[in-house]
């Protein structure tokens, strides 16, 4: 009887050891960021992020615009988005009234305030509705056009890009964008080039989930402008809070308008 458990435990043994590797290796296998970033798609639930705009010319970088916002998700994707947006301040205050404010989209439905709405909205409402569906009004234009978010988005950068460890960087260009991502289309309708590049290096979490995109790409793409030609603007965005509650609503019915006052013309 001895002999036949001890027979027995050195069979186990030889088991264990032999299936050791191979359920390492089952565990060490890269995941597919794509399915990972599906798998965060329920209702209800969504990602917090932060952008950071830099415009760099001549070489030196000048802070240019900084955003905080939220996804929300639904069982097919991003279902809203709120974003608020502020300028450099003081250094360009023109530039910083026209881009600092509030977005909120539900659907295909946007709500902006602020920006350049501040002054025509009639008395008595402070949001505009808006049935261009812009995702960040004017500040859009200049933050972060990649959304990674997006799965198709995040497959076409993931697609040739160069990988180091949990690192991605490769180049695309607004075409490309403007084919697979509802918010790049949404959030630049119009643009000068689509043959525009844009260089970008995406960082993953250990859930293998977007964690940090940069992204630096010529301003004369968006609008071709001779004050801007050899400039690049440069984006940083964060993601947070994977997987965490977020809920989003549309602005009170009585504070919204669908029609602007033209008061540059009193």
């Amino acid at each position: 009887m001895k002999r036949m458990i001890a027979s027995i435990s050195a069979v186990t043994a030889v088991a264990l050891v032999t299936g050791a590797p191979a359920q390492a290796h089952a565990q060490a296998a890269p995941a597919d960021p794509v399915k990972a970033l599906k798998s965060q798609f329920v209702p209800g639930k969504g990602v917090r992020f932060t952008d950071r705009t830099t415009m760099i010319e001549e070489g030196k970088g000048q802070p240019y615009l900084r955003r905080t916002g939220s996804f929300q998700f639904g069982r097919g994707g991003i279902v809203a988005s709120d974003i608020s947006s502020k300028g450099p301040g003081p250094a360009d205050e023109v530039f910083t009234s026209s881009v600092s404010g509030r977005t909120i989209r539900i659907g295909t439905t946007s709500y902006s305030q602020g920006g350049t709405y501040r002054d025509k909205m009639p008395s008595g409402k402070s949001w505009y509705k808006g049935s261009d569906g812009m995702t960040g009004g004017v500040g859009g234009w200049f933050s972060q056009l990649v959304n990674v978010a997006e799965p198709a988005t995040l497959a076409s950068l993931l697609k040739g890009a160069k990988k180091s460890r949990t690192t991605y960087s490769g180049t695309t260009t607004f075409g490309k964008l403007a084919k697979v991502s509802p918010w790049f289309r949404a959030t630049l309708p119009l643009r000068s080039s689509d043959k525009t590049v844009v260089t970008f290096k995406l960082t993953l979490d250990r859930n293998h989930l977007p964690q940090r995109l940069t992204t630096s790409f010529p301003p004369t793409g968006i609008y071709d402008s001779t004050g801007w030609e050899g400039n690049t603007i440069s984006v940083e965005t964060r993601f947070t809070g994977w997987g965490g509650k977020v809920s989003i609503k549309a602005p009170p019915v009585n504070k919204v308008t669908t029609k602007l006052e033209d008061r540059d013309e009193e």
